[in-house]
């Protein structure tokens, strides 16, 4: 199932779709640079605006090199908004390298993948169009938005020349989120039932907040040893209640927002046969079972299957301990890679830091050196831990 980049034709300036004469404008683009250089002034730093209902952000350093980096971000409730204050630490290392940076708000709000890879390509189509073809792209984002950045290379595989996907679930939609998340919620449900709605009863109004985690939380403490079966569960390892009731809390609105993006219920467990429990024999035959609507898991497989059909290099980076995202989902990717016949392309790195996408910018600025000699020198970075920061970043 194939998308158009253009989900509405929207104004005519900002129509992404438009076949422009290349020339002219790379011929505009270098008249307008060289005259502001004239003038003594620097290329226009920020541009805030909407495309076909995304918002978006356009950053240009003042040493622009002619490159650009597409940044796609996490899962959010709701659409993102942009303003013209300072860029997150995060995002900072990819100007300061000389590069521009485009990030969309997407349309939608969720698991908006469908959404949110038309809006990313409209906006490097606009980017395009405005400021002339980029020498080189690279493409990266946190989270979901790491799972997008492996998408998009597998989608647009031509567009782009190398991916820094960070802390991204690199793996089809359906295995992470129904033998990770739904089948730990449903887990959780039977360990302690009342808690939490049924997985296909969760209200509309339901809400991830402070006060829901300290629900959780509180029945986690009070069943030790409950709690440490749930914990370990599918070599989550996770660390703490605190860790498990914040994961657990997220896992429940999500199920509750791709049910309702979906059309129904995208998961199914009658299959599944449940191991390292408490008591496998007696969790097997009491524990629910859920059937899933057929177009509800088509949807969340089209939503992402990956391919690892990938013709750039992909530099992936993830922490070592990563309650959201354990690591045993991006290791998955190998093997997809490896069936595509792929697997030079991809790296593997991790950082030593605890928590989900918990990333510094000196370790972001140090993965990106790496991508670039990788893509302009061949320089092939090592897979492990990322090196400390040597490189100059120009």
């Amino acid at each position: 199932m194939r998308y158009s980049p253009s989900r509405e034709s929207g104004p005519s300036l900002l129509n992404v779709e438009r076949q422009s004469d290349k020339l002219s404008n790379m011929t505009k683009n270098v008249l307008t640079l060289l005259t502001l250089a004239a003038l003594g002034m620097a290329a226009p730093k920020t541009e805030l605006g909407m495309i076909n209902g995304a918002a978006y952000r356009i950053d240009i350093p003042d040493n622009w090199n002619g490159g650009l980096v597409v940044y796609c971000h996490g899962y959010n409730a709701s659409p993102v908004k942009y303003n013209d204050q300072k860029l997150p630490p995060i995002l900072q290392p990819f100007l300061d390298q000389g590069y521009a940076l485009a990030q969309s708000g997407y349309a939608g709000g969720g698991w908006a993948v469908e959404e949110a890879v038309v809006d990313t390509e409209s906006l490097r189509r606009y980017f395009v169009e405005k400021f002339g073809k980029p020498k080189e792209t690279f493409i990266t984002g946190h989270s979901m938005g790491g799972f997008l950045t492996m998408m998009l290379m597998e989608r647009y595989p031509t567009q782009y020349d190398a991916a820094l996907p960070m802390c991204g679930p690199l793996a089809p939609a359906d295995l992470f989120m129904t033998r990770g998340a739904f089948d730990s919620y449903v887990l959780f449900n039977y360990y302690f039932p009342g808690v939490l709605p049924k997985p296909n009863e969760i209200p509309k109004d339901f809400a991830d907040n402070r006060e829901l985690v300290e629900k959780i939380q509180k029945a986690l403490d009070a069943a030790p040893e409950k709690a440490a079966s749930l914990r370990h569960f599918r070599d989550s390892n996770l660390k703490s209640n605190r860790d498990l009731a914040g994961t657990t809390g997220f896992i429940a609105y999500m199920i509750k927002e791709l049910d309702e993006r979906s059309g129904g219920n995208p998961f199914d467990n009658r299959n599944e046969i449940y191991n390292g429990t408490l008591d496998d024999v007696k969790t097997n035959a009491e524990i629910a079972r859920y059937a899933a609507d057929p177009q509800a898991l088509a949807y969340l497989r089209n939503f992402y299957t990956p391919t690892g059909h990938i013709l750039h290099p992909m530099l992936a980076i993830h922490t070592s301990y990563d309650p959201l995202v354990p690591v045993w989902i991006p290791n998955n990717y190998q093997t997809t890679l490896q069936n595509a016949g792929a697997e030079s392309l991809f790296v593997q790195q991790y950082v030593n830091h605890d928590g989900h996408c918990a990333i510094m910018p000196d370790e972001i600025a140090e993965g990106f050196t790496e991508l670039r000699d990788w893509k302009s020198k061949g320089v092939k970075p090592r897979a492990g831990e990322v090196p400390k920061a040597t490189a100059s970043g120009n």
